[in-house]
């Protein structure tokens, strides 16, 4: 983990380091402060039955880490792989979570959206 995101992962983890990472349907793996998790684990648990298969996606492949000493964190083979994840990565913080990506992947992704134009939610916001 980078040391600029340690103290606020561990302050928001209580002082301990715990995480839980998730899939992402995007392809990136989410990296949550265990109370940001249960909060957001909370939401999805109660989404109707026709959202089980999204509801699988974040709660079944969810898997508790903690930071060791030096803010690292092992990912386990099964989560790299579900989202491509090799060697280069990118973390992208995103206020309550992180964005763990494949390099290759995330600059692909990041290209093909600056392509098009943005999306209408962001229509009353001024650059």
């Amino acid at each position: 983990m980078p040391t600029r995101y340690r103290p606020a992962l561990e302050s928001e983890a209580g002082g301990k380091g715990a995480l839980t990472i998730t899939r992402h349907p995007h392809g990136c793996l989410m990296v949550f402060p265990r109370p940001e998790w249960e909060t957001f684990r909370a939401r999805i648990a109660v989404l109707p039955a026709d959202a089980h298969w999204w509801k699988r996606i974040f709660l079944g492949n969810a898997m508790d880490v903690d930071m060791d000493g030096s803010g690292r964190v092992l990912v386990a083979p099964e989560l790299r792989e579900a989202v491509g994840i090799t060697k280069d990565t990118m973390l992208l913080g995103m206020g309550n979570h992180l964005e763990l990506w494949d390099k290759a992947t995330y600059q692909a992704k990041e290209a093909k959206a600056l392509e098009g134009p943005p999306p209408e939610a962001f229509k009353d916001i001024s650059f």
